[in-house]
């Protein structure tokens, strides 16, 4: 690139955020330089350069990075291009695929139901949706020399927290090979040309891996929490959640299909150079009927501050209030304890993972920060104790993700020097 192409880029870069974040109805101010909200611009940049290293690897085509700290933008950068593909630079209108990034918005949406209400966290799940029910523990034994799955009734019931924390008994039929693994896939759990309904009737079906609250494990309960607000609210999750939380957060570029006036800002994945192959991503304008509480969105950088940052305000931005502070402060507490499954140093709340030690995890952050990530790279956690929120935005490959928003999430804590 040009130096004169680069200077009218840095233009076009300040006057969008001129526009765009510093409006009277934008997001967040913006500070003059890093340093003035306790953050070197010197570290900072070496995240560029390391970004721009895993870009010219083949990583991923581009990236949109930002930090804000005590109501400020301090931090944002955006480099590479949008798609592989294509000669167009990557934008801060770029629309990503955040998959599990969604998870937060959905928990979000049924606890505003608790506040309202309309269940306790600690109902069982049958009480909404009878056929789960029904769900036996599926124990894999061997008889007559082959695998076999023993079918149990469970400890206890399933409960709407369980459902919120992932101790439900659940799981993705990706995240295993054995007999209970294979039944999500035989039952196809997940399958984009079902509705929520269709995706629950055949999960009830499906043996539990464990009887709920024995452990954490990952899991479509959160796409179970979708249907949960369907029940409830009467309306199809899309609506429930488009009418709860995107509409009052202004949140205009989230949805589960790009329109195809928009399809041309979708960032995309590129396969690496002497790489395994590229993960398969989902189209995102296949009209697919599943809208996915677990994993379906796609959404922009300037779309998912405003919900973050209605987060680090306690629940609200610009007058408008999502959920309730104590209610937050209960989501993003620790609810899974000492059970199997989690990385030390790391809880899980309602919606939330949440840093529980700052030894023994294997990042540096402080205790209380909560966030959650995407399959495709995507990335953010809010700092309470630092007053720091950060989002990153990518598109990769399995296989490269983990390594990714580590190396963003170590280097931005790094960053902070007050």
């Amino acid at each position: 690139m040009t130096v004169r192409a680069r200077l009218l880029l840095a233009v076009l870069f300040v006057a969008w955020l001129t526009s765009s974040v510093h409006a009277e109805d934008g997001i967040l101010p913006i500070a003059s330089k890093p340093e003035e909200l306790g953050l070197s611009a010197i570290q900072l940049k070496r995240l560029e350069a390391a970004t721009k290293q895993n870009i010219d690897e083949g990583l991923m085509p581009g990236a949109v990075m930002l930090v804000a700290r005590r109501g400020k933008i301090a931090w944002m950068s955006v480099q590479g291009r949008r798609s592989p593909d294509v000669d167009d630079p990557m934008k801060l209108d770029s629309i990503f695929r955040i998959y599990s990034m969604t998870k937060p918005l959905t928990s979000i949406t049924l606890m505003q139901l608790v506040e309202e209400g309309r269940l306790q966290v600690s109902d069982p799940v049958a009480k909404f949706l009878p056929e789960m029910g029904k769900m036996k523990v599926g124990t894999e034994v061997v008889v007559d020399g082959k695998p076999t799955l023993r079918l149990s009734d469970p400890e206890r019931p399933m409960t709407v927290q369980d459902l919120l924390r992932h101790t439900a008994g659940l799981t993705y039929g990706s995240r295993g090979t054995s007999l209970v693994h294979q039944a999500y896939a035989n039952a196809k759990i997940g399958d984009r040309t079902a509705t929520v309904e269709e995706m629950v009737r055949r999960l009830s079906n499906v043996p539990l891996l464990f009887s709920p609250g024995q452990r954490w494990e990952y899991s479509v309960a959160v796409d179970v929490q979708g249907r949960l607000i369907e029940v409830l609210t009467g309306k199809k999750f899309g609506a429930a959640l488009s009418e709860r939380i995107l509409q009052p957060l202004g949140m205009v570029d989230t949805g589960f299909q790009v329109p195809a006036d928009r399809l041309s800002r979708v960032a995309q994945p590129g396969q690496k150079p002497g790489g395994p192959p590229m993960t398969p991503r989902f189209k995102v304008d296949d009209g697919a009927k599943y809208e996915s509480g677990g994993g379906g969105l796609l959404s922009t950088t300037d779309d998912y501050l405003r919900f973050a940052v209605a987060l680090a305000n306690g629940g609200s931005w610009q007058g408008k209030r999502i959920i309730g502070r104590k209610t937050l402060e209960f989501m993003t507490s620790d609810h899974v304890g000492a059970r199997p499954g989690r990385p030390d140093g790391f809880g899980f709340g309602l919606g939330f993972e949440v840093r529980t030690k700052e030894g023994e995890a294997a990042l540096p952050g402080s205790v209380g920060e909560y966030g959650w990530s995407g399959a495709a790279g995507t990335h953010f956690w809010i700092d309470p104790k630092e007053q720091l929120l950060a989002i990153y935005m990518v598109q990769a490959s399995e296989g490269d993700t983990r390594f990714l928003n580590r190396q963003f999430r170590t280097m931005v804590q790094a960053a902070i020097i007050d």
